[in-house]
């Protein structure tokens, strides 16, 4: 089997958030047979900041097709300016007649493409129906871009993201305080606010006994202020953005992990929270309710129900048996999405686009 040269196009690697992970991941663990390389495409910033990140990632994208033997251009698009960017970068991987493998990840893709004009979306369309392949993260997604970017069926592959798994599970019976835990950016899209609203109307005695952990940036100011108004300063934790480190180390130590989102694609998070076999409060929007299923791993609320949300939390506070059985599904149904067998699954995809070259 030939030795692969596939170029990378997404986020910075040192960005926050789960595009900058699974792309790490996906070059962490590529066999010696799949050689990677990355190119930044976006960073956090200034408007001028990000229109030179993005040129100098022109440059070195044209730099590398005319210079280097070429086999995939795998490219991660995400929502917003994002799309532009990607769409750019195809018609160049297309000047050069390379196969795109085009990797679908923003939860407001739909927002974002339903506003743009007509003509736009017709051009971007005619642009993701000559990839040769699409990544999207559940079926759900698969049937959006089949059915609005005119997309074959075929040419569409679901890969939800991977995750790493922990080898060791902590013991979590008998346990008389309760760590609530959400991972993600702090906002109205995670649905944090409503978290914290839901949190404070949990019965006095199951609050005294819980904590509830907001790990992520993003609007941490506003959601800070939001629990001193509710009297939660001292029972509602905000530490920022952690590295993983930090984050296995909060997991291993929650009872439930929780994301009451609006919008999303597969939430990285829930599958990270899924492998520390934690139960999983979240909401049935993008690709979650493809994995999250309730009563079986977790328990699924409408977003913006602050009262489902609340009766969630309070049926989990309150019932141990119930956290820890729906924790030990919830790995299990995690287990086939471990980063080494998404490794080799991607490998496959490669190597069956390769053959476009």
């Amino acid at each position: 089997m030939k030795r692969l040269q596939v170029l990378m196009l997404g986020a910075s690697l040192e960005q926050n958030g789960g595009i900058a992970t699974v792309e790490k991941l996906i070059i962490k663990y590529s066999s010696p047979q799949i050689e990677i390389q990355h190119i930044n495409t976006h960073d956090e910033g200034s408007i001028a900041h990000r229109v030179i990140v993005f040129g100098k990632a022109l440059a070195t994208f044209f730099w590398k097709l005319l210079s280097q033997k070429i086999d995939i251009v795998h490219i991660q698009i995400s929502e917003g300016g994002s799309i532009i960017r990607k769409a750019i970068c195809c018609v160049i991987a297309f000047i050069f007649d390379k196969p795109v493998l085009m990797h679908t990840h923003g939860a407001e893709f739909p927002l974002t493409y339903a506003k743009l004009p007509q003509g736009v979306q017709q051009v971007l369309s005619k642009l993701f129906q000559r990839c040769q392949g699409f990544i999207a993260l559940s079926e759900s997604w698969q049937d959006y871009y089949v059915l609005n970017l005119g997309l074959n069926p075929k040419q569409v592959i679901v890969l939800p993201n991977p995750c790493e798994l922990p080898t060791e599970i902590p013991d979590r019976k008998n346990q008389t305080q309760i760590s609530l835990v959400f991972c993600g950016r702090v906002g109205q899209r995670k649905g944090t606010f409503d978290l914290i609203k839901a949190f404070a109307n949990l019965p006095d005695h199951q609050r005294k006994c819980t904590r509830l952990i907001i790990a992520g940036d993003g609007e941490i100011e506003k959601a800070q202020q939001l629990a001193a108004n509710l009297n939660l300063a001292d029972q509602v934790t905000f530490l920022g953005w952690i590295n993983s480190e930090k984050r296995d180390e909060i997991l291993s130590q929650a009872n439930v992990f929780i994301l009451p989102s609006y919008n999303e694609g597969l939430p990285l998070a829930i599958l990270e929270a899924m492998g520390w076999s934690l139960p999983i409060i979240a909401t049935p929007v993008g690709g979650i309710p493809e994995l999250v299923i309730s009563n079986q791993n977790g328990l699924l609320v409408t977003p913006g129900n602050i009262q489902q949300l609340s009766s969630a939390m309070e049926l989990l506070i309150g019932n141990e048996d119930l956290r820890l059985s729906l924790g030990i599904t919830a790995r299990k149904n995690v287990e086939p999405l471990d980063i080494r067998n998404y490794s080799i699954r991607l490998e496959d995809i490669y190597y069956s686009l390769s053959q476009f070259n």
